[in-house]
């Protein structure tokens, strides 16, 4: 079986250090034999959630899009920074819009790509705790919508710093934590996804 896995930052800076961190463990996933590839939530004109607007509007069309990317990958690992001990308002707004049920122009109904799909997690801050107080809620809303999330995940803390000018981390430890995260990812999509 194929495996492709889809990454997704919840960082909407420029210069992201949790879009680094994904990049690092994507390398890990194509190093397995699994393709990898990222929806960039910066360059989607997602509206904040609102059902009054879905009522009368349905799904946007970005929103119907990155859940179609969603589904159609065997996993997917999200990046996501720690704001005020939770995760980025962004990424929730994409996770609400993309778990919505949609029917399609042709009248086909989608239900969330969320359920029984294999998420890993990273984080990374500035901070000493790298962002791991915001996976715990990231992973308890993804969990209560039945995503199968791997006990691997990835918080790196003064990330600032961790990252070298070859797009490796500086701490061989902690690039082989990474890379342990890649290995688990792929290995549960080969199996679940």
């Amino acid at each position: 079986m194929s495996v492709t896995i889809l990454g997704i930052s919840g960082s909407t800076r420029t210069a992201s250090l949790n879009r680094k961190v994904l990049e690092v463990v994507l390398e890990g996933v194509r190093s397995f034999g699994a393709e990898a590839h990222t929806m960039d939530l910066r360059t989607m004109d997602l509206p904040l959630y609102d059902g009054d607007l879905e009522a009368e509007h349905g799904v946007p069309e970005m929103a119907r899009h990155l859940a179609d990317r969603i589904r159609e990958a065997n996993a997917v690992v999200i990046a996501s920074p720690e704001y005020n001990g939770g995760y980025s308002a962004v990424l929730k707004n994409a996770i609400d819009w993309t778990s919505r049920p949609d029917t399609r122009e042709d009248g086909t109904r989608t239900t969330s790509p969320w359920s029984g799909k294999v998420t890993g997690l990273l984080s990374a801050s500035p901070g000493s705790i790298g962002g791991l107080r915001g996976l715990i809620l990231l992973r308890t809303t993804l969990a209560h919508m039945g995503s199968h999330v791997i006990p691997e995940q990835l918080g790196v803390p003064e990330a600032h710093a961790a990252i070298g000018e070859d797009g490796t981390f500086v701490d061989p430890g902690l690039q082989e934590r990474a890379i342990g995260v890649a290995k688990a990812l792929v290995h549960a999509a080969d199996r679940l996804g």
